[in-house]
C-alpha cells in the first residue's frame, strides 16, 4: 500500500518486558512480584530472558546468569519460557493493531510500528496511543509503551523514553532539548563497538553525532556513519512495511573448483574463503544473518542445497565457516565435488539484531557460569570497568526441528 509523503504519524509500540507479562497475564497472582523468565530452573543454571520490574528494582538484569540473579533477589520467581504462549499473545497482540490500521510492521515478538497518517486524518495521535495502550492491558493484560513521531527511527526512541506503560510524543523541534543530550550510545542503531569508535572522532552525545563532520564519519564508520548523522538529525524516510515480515533476502557466494575434488581439505578451504566473502559482503551491508545455506555440486552436475537455522544473528566469518562446514559435513555423500555456495538468508540489519535467548542456548549460557563467577569476583576486588563482558552463544538447529527465533518467524504460519 503506498503512503503518502510529507508529514507522518508513526508509533512505535513495545510491550513491557514481555514473557514475565504474559506469564502475569495467565497467573495474575504472579503480579507486582519480582519474576524472571529463564531456562534450568532446577538446577540454578542458565540466562535470565527477561524480567518483571519488581525485579530489576532489586538488581535483576536481562542475560544475568540465574545463580547471580538469585543472590541479588532471594524471593525471585523463576518461571521456564512457554513459547508457544508467547506466540499466541503476540498473534493477538498484532491483531488488536492491525484494527486501527493495516499499516502494521512487525519487528520482533513484541514490538512492531504502526503508520497512522491516514487513520488520523481528524484524529489525535496521543489519544488513540492511549486507547491502543489501554486495550491492550484491559483486552490481553499485556503493559506497553508507545512512541510517537513523524518517521521510525524517533518512535524508536521515543517508546524507550518511558517504561512502563509510558506514551512520549517526540517532535523534530524538540530533538535539542530531548534526544540530544543523551550519550550516543543509547541511540538506535549504535552498539557499544560503535560508540567507543565514535569516542575516537570525540563523539559523546548525540548532539554530537549530529553534528560531526560526514567526511569523518564515513571514514571510520562507512556508509553507516551517514546514516547515523541522519536519524540524530530527526531524518528517517522508510516506510511502515507491512510486508517486510516475508521478506527473503540473502547474501551468498559460490565458486567452481578448477576440477572436480573429494579432497576434504580442499573442499575445507573453498568453503573457509567463502565464507570470508560472505562475511565481507555482509559487513558491508551492516546486515547479520539467521539462515544459512551451502550448495553442494557433484562431477555429475547433481546439485543439492541444505540449509540451517540460528537463533542468534550471525555475521563473522569463523562462525559463516564454522556452519557451512558442519552441514557439509552431514550431508556430503564422499563424491568428487564440481562447485561450493555458501549463503546468508533471513537477513536483518545489525543494529536491530539481538541475542535471541531460547530453550536451546540456556545450556550453552550455562556452561559458562564459572567463567561469570570469576569475572565477578575479578570485578569486585579491581572494579567493574577492568573487564568488559561480551557474551556470543549460537544455537544450531537443522530445518526439520522446529526452531525457538522470534526475529521474524513468529507469525510465518
Amino acid at each position: 500500500m503506498k503512503q503518502q509523503s510529507g508529514p507522518r504519524v508513526i508509533l512505535h509500540v513495545d510491550m513491557n518486558s514481555f514473557y514475565a507479562s504474559v506469564e502475569m497475564a495467565f497467573e495474575p497472582e504472579l503480579r507486582g512480584k519480582p519474576l524472571a523468565i529463564a531456562g534450568n530452573v532446577e538446577e540454578r543454571k542458565g540466562i535470565v530472558v527477561t524480567c518483571s520490574y519488581e525485579a530489576r528494582a532489586r538488581g535483576v538484569k536481562t542475560t544475568m546468569p540465574l545463580w547471580q540473579a538469585k543472590r541479588h533477589c532471594p524471593e525471585l520467581i523463576v518461571r521456564k519460557p512457554n513459547f508457544d504462549r508467547y506466540r499466541k499473545a503476540s498473534r493477538a497482540m498484532f491483531d488488536l493493531l492491525r484494527e486501527f490500521t493495516d499499516l502494521v510492521e512487525p519487528v520482533s515478538i513484541d514490538e512492531g510500528y504502526m503508520d497512522l497518517t491516514e487513520y488520523l486524518k481528524e484524529g489525535n495521535p496521543l489519544q488513540v496511543a492511549k486507547t491502543i495502550q489501554q486495550r491492550l492491558l484491559e483486552e490481553l493484560l499485556l503493559p506497553s509503551s508507545i512512541g510517537i513521531a513523524p518517521n521510525k527511527f524517533l518512535a524508536k526512541m521515543a517508546s524507550n523514553m518511558k517504561k512502563p506503560l509510558g506514551i512520549t510524543v517526540l517532535r523534530k523541534r524538540e530533538l535539542h532539548e530531548t534526544l540530544w543530550p543523551l550519550p550516543a550510545s543509547e541511540m538506535h542503531g549504535v552498539g557499544e563497538k560503535t560508540a567507543e569508535k565514535l569516542l575516537t572522532i570525540g563523539v559523546k552525545t548525540i548532539k554530537d553525532l549530529a553534528e560531526a563532520d560526514p567526511i569523518s564519519l564515513k571514514q571510520l564508520l562507512g556508509i553507516n556513519g551517514e546514516r547515523l548523522k541522519k536519524r540524530a538529525n530527526g531524518i528517517d524516510s522508510r516506510e511502515v512495511n507491512p510486508d517486510s515480515i516475508n521478506d527473503f533476502k540473502s547474501i551468498g557466494n559460490s565458486t567452481t573448483l578448477s576440477k572436480d575434488s573429494s579432497d576434504v581439505r580442499v573442499l575445507y578451504d573453498t568453503l573457509n574463503r567463502l565464507s570470508q566473502s560472505v562475511s565481507m559482503r555482509m559487513k558491508r551491508k551492516e546486515v547479520l544473518g539467521t539462515k544459512i545455506f551451502i550448495t553442494i555440486r557433484y562431477s555429475d552436475r547433481s546439485t543439492f542445497t541444505r540449509s540451517r537455522t540460528v537463533n542468534n544473528p550471525l555475521g563473522e566469518k569463523e562462525e559463516l565457516y564454522t556452519h557451512a562446514k558442519e552441514i557439509f559435513d552431514r550431508h556430503w555423500t564422499g563424491e568428487p565435488v564440481r562447485l561450493l555456495g555458501v549463503t546468508c538468508q533471513d537477513l536483518v540489519p545489525k543494529g536491530d539484531a539481538y541475542k535471541q535467548l531460547d530453550l536451546f542456548s540456556f545450556q550453552e549460557d550455562a556452561k559458562k557460569e564459572p567463567l561469570f563467577k570469576t569475572i565477578e569476583d575479578i570485578q569486585k576486588k579491581f572494579g567493574e570497568s577492568v573487564i568488559k563482558r561480551g557474551m556470543k552463544a549460537v544455537r544450531l538447529e537443522d530445518d526439520k526441528t522446529s526452531g525457538t527465533s522470534f526475529n521474524k518467524d513468529f507469525l510465518r504460519e
